[in-house]
């Protein structure tokens, strides 16, 4: 009896873990993209299950993808990033943009917020300036981004100034601090956005990264990937991740008047017992929890208000009928 075969997968086949209104929730249309970006063509070929791909180990194929995805998706035309700064992958980029923008649509009898009423700060825009590009594709929302890195706040201003984004740009001159020095008196934010860096060190960092690289390859590399690159400040700080949303919540409470939702990124679930402790210390009203997941991989977005429903319903109303 003959061996019944598999199908062969899709190439439209959805990733069930992307938000509804991901447009990447699909596999790569690689035929569009290439049309989008004609250099991209010499880096695509079939896999061993007869699907298009990229190499993601080659640094160049996966900045070429995001340039066409970015043109394809959300009409960029103009984005590039110097060699070695965070070359991000777009789906979990955008999911997080829709997830939080669920957050908002909560407090607004499930409306999602769209237009320049909407105002949302991002926390280490890095040189891709991702956030924001999608926040205003997406959403024509109105958006902060800062970094303290000066290369990374020039490509930024120079992505937003060649697509006509009006992100405005502001450089944290003081790296112990996140939203001191960038939220100026009397102004307000509906949320706060923030993919923080992941490691303790540059070791810690490059082991971690060797160890995937062994993980997928099935032996030993010999030097870590860069194909997604990334800086110190993009990848590593001194007590990494836990640290860093530590000391961005307890900083939040300066703010709390001025933010609708703090919010951040959490790779690592081991850090969400201590990053609840650390909101119940400052007394934070209310804590969301939103699972995001994208192939094998996992994380989630941590969001704090310290409004109640009510104020937070108000606050929404408020936006709709007039700019704060």
């Amino acid at each position: 009896m003959p061996q019944e075969q598999k199908p062969t997968p899709s190439p439209t086949a959805v990733k069930s873990k992307l938000h509804r209104r991901n447009k990447h929730k699909h596999r790569y249309n690689f035929k569009k993209l290439i049309e989008q970006t004609p250099e991209l063509g010499n880096h695509v070929a079939l896999n061993k299950y007869g699907i298009e791909t990229i190499n993601f180990f080659d640094a160049t194929a996966v900045k070429l993808l995001n340039q066409s995805l970015l043109k394809f998706d959300y009409d960029i035309e103009h984005w590039d990033i110097p060699e070695g700064y965070l070359c991000p992958p777009i789906p979990g980029r955008a999911d997080y943009i829709h997830y939080i923008a669920d957050l908002l649509a909560n407090d607004d009898n499930r409306r999602i917020p769209r237009g320049q009423n909407t105002h949302c700060l991002d926390i280490g825009t890095g040189a891709n300036c991702i956030y924001p590009i999608i926040g205003v594709c997406e959403y024509n929302w109105k958006f902060v981004a800062s970094d303290i890195d000066p290369i990374s706040i020039k490509t930024a201003q120079a992505i937003s100034h060649a697509n006509q984004l009006d992100v405005d740009i502001r450089h944290q001159e003081d790296a112990k601090n996140l939203f001191r020095g960038i939220i100026q008196k009397d102004e307000y934010f509906d949320l706060t956005v923030c993919n923080p860096p992941f490691h303790a060190s540059e070791a810690e960092a490059i082991s971690s990264n060797l160890r995937k690289l062994k993980n997928l390859r099935g032996k030993k590399p010999e030097k870590p990937n860069t194909s997604f690159g990334g800086q110190h400040n993009e990848l590593w700080c001194k007590g990494g991740e836990l640290r860093f949303i530590k000391d961005m919540v307890k900083e939040s409470v300066e703010f709390k008047e001025q933010v609708l939702w703090f919010s951040t990124l959490v790779s690592k679930h081991g850090n969400l017992q201590d990053i609840y402790l650390a909101l119940k210390k400052v007394e934070a009203y209310d804590v969301e929890t939103i699972p995001m997941g994208q192939g094998n991989k996992s994380s989630r977005i941590v969001a704090w208000s310290f409004h109640s429903r009510g104020r937070r319903k108000q606050w929404r109303r408020e936006s709709q009928e007039t700019d704060k």
